[in-house]
C-alpha cells in the first residue's frame, strides 16, 4: 500500500482576479487517473464563494498530471468549483466552453513579472528609481540583463516533469518580466495547463522569497505590460485555404469588443492603450504580422495558403484563460462565413 499526496487547485471567488487555492489529500495507492479522484469540498466562506451559513463548495477533478515536487507519491489535481448542488458555481469559467469536441486548439504565451517583496519592483530593479530603459532585456543574457533565470529555469523543468505542453520559454521586454508557452488541442485542457503552470511558478518563487506579479501593467510608465496572447484554431482555420474565411473570422469580433475586454482581465486599460505592442482597448483592428493590431494574422498562415491559427493579443497576463477561450470560442462560431465555407 502506497500513501500517496493530491493537491487539489482550484480558483476562488476574489474579484476582480481569481487566485489559486490547494489543500493536499492523502489517498492509498492512487492511480493517476482523474476518473479514479474523489469529488472533494471545501470552505466556500473563506474564498469568497459562499455563505457562512452555507459554506460547502464541492470539487470536481478535471485533470491529473504528477506532482514534481513530490515524485512517486505525489500528484496535482486541477477542478471546477460546483456549489452545493453540484451545479458550476458562478466562479466557474471553465463550464462555460463550448467545445466538447476540442475542435478548438489554443497555445496561449503566459506573460509575467518576477516580484520582489522586499521592494515592491520588479527583480532586479534598483531600489530607488529605476534600471537602464528597455531593449536589452528582451531575450537576453548576461548578469544585469536576464534577471530570475534560476525560478525560471527551475519553474520549466517543474512543469516538464508534470508532463504539461510547455513549448518554450524567454525572458521579456521589461527587467524581471518572463513568458512561457503551452499549447493544447482542446480549450479546456489548455486552460488545464496554463493554470498548472502559474501554480507551480508561485510555488517555485515561494523557495527563493520572491513571488510573481501577474497585473497586466506592474510598473507604470514607459514600461512594457504583461498579456497572455492566445493564439488560436480550429478546424476552418487550419484548413479553409481562404483569405475571406479569415476576413469573416476577424471581423465577427469587431461588434463584441466588450464582451471580450469584460473577461480579458482586469485593469487591461492600463495595457492596451495602442503603445507598446498593443491596440487601445475601445478600438478593434486585424492585419497580417502586425503587433499593434487586437489581432494578428500569423505571416506563417499567409505563406501556408492562408490555412493556420489567429493571435488575439488583448487578453492580460491576469486573465482566466478558461474564460478568454470561451469568449474566442463564441465568436468564431458566430462569423457569417461566405458561401461555401
Amino acid at each position: 500500500m502506497t500513501k500517496c499526496k493530491l493537491e487539489y487547485i482550484w480558483l476562488d471567488g476574489y474579484q476582480p482576479t481569481q487566485s489559486l487555492r490547494s489543500k493536499t489529500k492523502i489517498v492509498k495507492d492512487f492511480s493517476g487517473k482523474v476518473e479514479d479522484a474523489e469529488q472533494w469540498s471545501f470552505d466556500g466562506s473563506s474564498t469568497e464563494q459562499a455563505p457562512g451559513g452555507s459554506s460547502d463548495c464541492l470539487l470536481k477533478p478535471v485533470y491529473v498530471c504528477p506532482d514534481p515536487d513530490r515524485l512517486g507519491t505525489g500528484f496535482l489535481v486541477m477542478c471546477e468549483v460546483l456549489d452545493h448542488e453540484g451545479n458550476p458555481h458562478r466562479t466557474n469559467g471553465r463550464a462555460t466552453i463550448n467545445d466538447n469536441d476540442d475542435d478548438f486548439w489554443f497555445g496561449f504565451e503566459q506573460e509575467y513579472t518576477i516580484w520582489n517583496p522586499d521592494t515592491q519592483k520588479p527583480v532586479g530593479f534598483p531600489v530607488e528609481g529605476f534600471p537602464g530603459p528597455q531593449g536589452p532585456y528582451y531575450c537576453s543574457v548576461g548578469h544585469g540583463k536576464a534577471v530570475g533565470r534560476e525560478i525560471v529555469e527551475e519553474h520549466l523543468e517543474l512543469c516538464l516533469a508534470a508532463g504539461l505542453n510547455v513549448e518554450g520559454i524567454n525572458a521579456e521586454v521589461m527587467m524581471g518580466q518572463w513568458e512561457f508557452q503551452i499549447f493544447a488541442k482542446g480549450a479546456a485542457l489548455a486552460g488545464d495547463q496554463i493554470w498548472m503552470a502559474r501554480y507551480l511558478l508561485e510555488r517555485t518563487a515561494e523557495k527563493f522569497d520572491m513571488s510573481i506579479n501577474w497585473h497586466c501593467k506592474p510598473v507604470q510608465g514607459d514600461w512594457n505590460g504583461s498579456g497572455m496572447h492566445a493564439n488560436f484554431s480550429n478546424t476552418l482555420l487550419r484548413t479553409c485555404g481562404s483569405k475571406e474565411v479569415y476576413d469573416a473570422i476577424c471581423q465577427a469580433f469587431e461588434p463584441r469588443i466588450k464582451n471580450h475586454i469584460d473577461v480579458y482581465g482586469a485593469d487591461n486599460d492600463q495595457r492596451l492603450t495602442g503603445l507598446h505592442e498593443t491596440q487601445s482597448i475601445d478600438k478593434f483592428s486585424y492585419g497580417v504580422s502586425d503587433r499593434g493590431a487586437s489581432i494578428r494574422i500569423p505571416i506563417v498562415t499567409v505563406q501556408n495558403g492562408w490555412k493556420g491559427y489567429l493571435e488575439d493579443r488583448r487578453p492580460a497576463s491576469n486573465a482566466d484563460p478558461y474564460m478568454v477561450a470561451s469568449a474566442i470560442i463564441t465568436t468564431v462560431k458566430s462569423a457569417k462565413l461566405p458561401v461555401g465555407a
